[in-house]
């Protein structure tokens, strides 16, 4: 039996030009005010991405407008503070502290956690280097529970 075999390739594939599509009837501007207000209610960019696509037809917003989702919520002065796959793995690494100081002999989860902290390492030198996150930010699994 062979349990690491390839899987399948069944899903849907971005278009390879980056066009706006003709069913798409929301001007930029529009759509640019949609993004903020679903920031505003609390969305993150990924889940606004998502919304946008299953609710409102829009299937990129860079198609439709021209720029990023990120780049919208940083010219109206909403972006987060650290970006939002960053703050995920930082989430993710208090929640295996918090299970590690129930369970200290689960050795699986301490090698997970290792992992888990080695890609936050990997991440914030790369976002120090593109000038994302400042040159003296660091991680700190103390102050965590900011993102818990």
């Amino acid at each position: 039996m062979r349990k690491r075999r390839e899987k399948g390739r069944s899903q849907s594939t971005r278009p390879p030009k980056l066009v706006k599509p003709a069913w798409v009837s929301m001007k930029p501007e529009e759509v640019e005010e949609l993004v903020v207000s679903l920031y505003r209610k609390g969305y993150p960019p990924s889940m606004i991405g998502i919304i946008l696509r299953d609710t409102y037809g829009i299937p990129s917003v860079r198609a439709v407008t021209g720029k990023k989702l990120v780049r919208i919520l940083r010219e109206r002065g909403l972006a987060p503070e650290i970006p939002e796959d960053l703050a995920n793995l930082i989430r993710r690494a208090a929640r295996v502290r918090r299970h590690l100081e129930e369970h200290p002999k689960d050795y699986h989860s301490k090698r997970g956690l290792q992992l888990i902290e080695s890609k936050i390492h990997r991440l914030v030198k790369y976002y120090k280097r593109i000038g994302v996150l400042p040159p003296d930010w660091e991680y700190k699994p103390e102050r965590v529970s900011i993102f818990t």
